[in-house]
């Protein structure tokens, strides 16, 4: 086999293939509903994703390909864990699909996948490891069968795809053949896409192309989100959204079917029927979230000029409560609440409380600002006041001192339109955005 098509400067640059492309932090990506933004190298590109129907023998095939893209990416990460410095310089991506050749001759059942398969499973790695030394993301880790199925395609087999009607398309995937898929949306010129399978078993190909941010209105409205645990969104005008989740009745059967895996033998038939059916609830319910958060998202940047959010770090709210040593009993501890702080974990989980905020941040670009969360919840949107005792209950805010009685959810968004944050020495903050673009004034 020729060596020389393993060049990995072959086919045109980044800069070339996506001119309207911009740079952004090297190696970030977002996966959001049937979207997903996706940054390879620096450039910011978007990725739509559509259902794959393939039949029994193409189901087959895939997971084989799978399995060999995870194959390849396993080996590399042990070569890369394993590699001493008095060896020299670690093999990066042109030495390893070298030996990918060489090992392709080696092996028949190897032979038998896709050489493209395989050598961006390497030059996945490739950037995996870069990411790591930038400090962007954590060290690569190994691919397990099950939860890490996928491969990714590009060059000119990327672009064979056919549209049959206004419902289905097939695309050509090396290996494998014309696979079916649903037009769900207009397919994009892309030069790369990515087949994925998801716990439940569904099938996904994801095709890159270029994002085209959402109009603004030009009215020069300004709207405030507040998001909560019972109310997944409030806005300043009044509306409150709530996050579509499983009903009493998939709840309460996701509870039978928890205490029945209980009740299995580790690692029987039984209890992997039982994992499956609970991992197709859960995926119901993350379909709903997402297919919430896409339509509300849209929504909300094609209304408004100016969307204000609170500023929260999602990661450190939804942490484990710390352990409270017993001082007067060494070895013991006392009660920290966990169970509580679990329950508010998962309704915050639940509510999707991050995907809006990001979302904006690629629909309404420029428009979207953060705002200091703290007191909007205690300060009266009328007079200014701010008191623990204005919060007469979870959904009731009235003040002590002028009497105004509202929504506490809505109170706060208009606390958050406005751009009020008490600091601490009780001044109010109003932030400026430094990315604000110059909005059309409003036609008369």
């Amino acid at each position: 086999m020729d060596r020389a098509r393993h060049n990995p400067a072959e086919g045109p640059a980044l800069d070339e293939a996506y001119p309207n492309s911009r740079r952004v932090d090297e190696g970030r990506c977002v996966l959001f509903g049937d979207q997903r933004l996706s940054v390879v190298t620096g450039w910011i590109r978007w990725v739509s994703r559509f259902r794959l129907y393939p039949t029994r023998s193409q189901h087959a095939l895939l997971l084989e390909q799978c399995g060999h893209a995870r194959y390849v990416w396993n080996l590399a990460l042990e070569q890369w864990s394993m590699w001493s410095s008095d060896k020299g310089p670690t093999p990066g991506f042109v030495p390893q699909c070298r030996q990918l050749t060489d090992a392709r001759a080696a092996f028949t059942w190897l032979r038998a996948g896709s050489q493209t398969v395989q050598q961006q499973a390497l030059r996945d790695f490739d950037q995996a490891v870069r990411n790591f030394y930038a400090g962007t993301h954590r060290r690569p880790t190994w691919r397990r069968r099950g939860r890490h199925e996928g491969f990714r395609v590009v060059g000119r087999q990327a672009a064979r795809v056919v549209k049959h009607n206004r419902k289905w398309g097939s695309v050509r995937i090396p290996k494998v053949g014309w696979v079916r898929f649903r037009l769900s949306r207009t397919v994009p010129a892309a030069k790369s896409y990515r087949v994925v399978r998801d716990r439940v078993g569904r099938w996904y190909i994801a095709f890159a192309a270029i994002p085209s941010p959402v109009p603004a209105p030009g009215t020069g409205e300004v709207v405030g989100a507040d998001r909560g645990v019972i109310v997944s969104l409030a806005l300043s005008n009044g509306e409150l959204l709530t996050c579509p989740g499983l009903s009493n009745r998939e709840q309460e059967r996701l509870r039978r079917l928890q205490r029945r895996l209980a009740r299995c033998r580790r690692g029987s038939q039984r209890s992997r029927r039982v994992r499956a059916a609970i991992a197709k609830l859960d995926a119901r319910a993350g379909d709903r979230r997402k297919d919430w958060v896409e339509k509300t998202s849209t929504d909300l940047a094609r209304r408004f000029d100016v969307i204000r959010v609170e500023d929260l770090r999602i990661d450190q709210m939804t942490k484990r409560p710390k352990p409270r040593p017993d001082d007067e009993h060494p070895g013991r501890f006392l009660p920290n609440r966990r169970r509580a702080k679990a329950g508010l974990n998962r309704a915050i989980l639940a509510n999707g409380w991050g995907a809006p905020v990001r979302r904006l941040e690629h629909k309404a670009a420029g428009r979207l600002q953060k705002v200091n969360p703290s007191y909007t919840s205690q300060t009266c949107s009328v007079c200014g006041h701010c008191a623990p005792e204005n919060r007469e209950s979870q959904a009731v805010f009235q003040c002590v001192a002028c009497g105004h009685q509202t929504h506490a959810d809505v109170n706060a968004a208009i606390n958050i339109a406005a751009g009020r944050a008490v600091s601490a020495r009780g001044e109010t903050q109003v932030p400026v955005s430094l990315k604000r673009e110059p909005q059309p004034a409003a036609s008369a």
